[in-house]
């Protein structure tokens, strides 16, 4: 196997958790045009053969599959269609978030809900098909933080834009991931099945107000915020047998934001 080869994910199965984001649409896309048979979940039934015929208009296969990650019974639901399909599951991408918060001052119901999809049903996903690639004894899990899960807010940034950074159940959230993904690292490496962490900056989209994107450029050492192919690359490294042996790193995909 060359180098190059050693990128390829064809003959490998994928599923991305939320994959019809601002993250996930080029997650999935990049594992489908690596050459996996790629798989991807939304909460909305109704969403599925519209995000499935926007990927088919990139030029790609990608399956769409309702998941309620607040549910186990919908992700071991999940797990058998998926096995019924493919047989096996070589990467999964924990993608997938609610925001149930908005401030630090909302209900304590708004955090403990986030806490049970974001926290208890991500770990949910992850056993349910990190215990099906240690069976087959190979396998890459990759979970999507955040740099706001290594730094603290910034207020500053958000100074007169008319709204703000701090979510408090996000931080949390995306900060418990990072060491997650080494406690996952851990338990599964004697069965060949690797963790890792991308944790990405923030991504431009037609909805940034442009004063917010060139306040947040100048935080970064490349000058410009994410955009709708920045996760790709890192994507199919840490999914494919290039990083075979990269297991519980953390990688910040931020354009140098955590760096400066």
């Amino acid at each position: 196997m060359t180098v190059m080869q050693s990128f390829s994910l064809e003959g490998k199965v994928a599923l991305v958790t939320g994959g019809a984001g601002l993250y996930g649409r080029q997650i999935a896309l990049a594992l489908a045009q690596a050459g996996a048979a790629t798989n991807m979940t939304t909460r909305n039934a109704e969403q599925l053969q519209e995000l499935e015929e926007s990927f088919a208009k990139e030029g790609v296969s990608v399956s769409a599959h309702v998941l309620d990650q607040e549910s186990e019974q919908s992700i071991l639901a999940l797990r058998d269609r998926i096995v019924e399909r493919h047989g096996r599951i070589d990467v999964l991408v924990n993608n997938a978030v609610a925001r149930t918060m908005s401030s630090w001052d909302d209900p304590l119901e708004a955090f403990d809900r986030s806490m049970r999809i974001n926290a208890t049903g991500m770990f949910a996903v992850t056993r349910a098909f990190g215990d099906l690639m240690a069976e087959r004894g190979s396998g890459s899990i990759i979970n999507i933080g955040s740099i706001q899960g290594m730094v603290g807010a910034d207020g500053s940034l958000y100074k007169d834009m008319g709204f703000h950074g701090f979510v408090p159940d996000y931080f949390f959230h995306k900060g418990g991931m990072v060491n997650f993904t080494r406690f996952a690292a851990s338990y599964y490496g004697p069965k060949n099945v690797r963790c890792n962490c991308i944790s990405p900056g923030g991504l431009a989209s037609h909805r940034t107000p442009q004063p917010f994107v060139e306040r947040y450029s100048e935080r970064t050492l490349l000058g410009r915020m994410a955009n709708d192919t920045d996760l790709m690359g890192s994507i199919v490294f840490l999914a494919s047998d290039a990083s075979a042996y990269v297991t519980g790193a953390n990688l910040p995909v931020d354009g140098g934001y955590t760096a400066k």
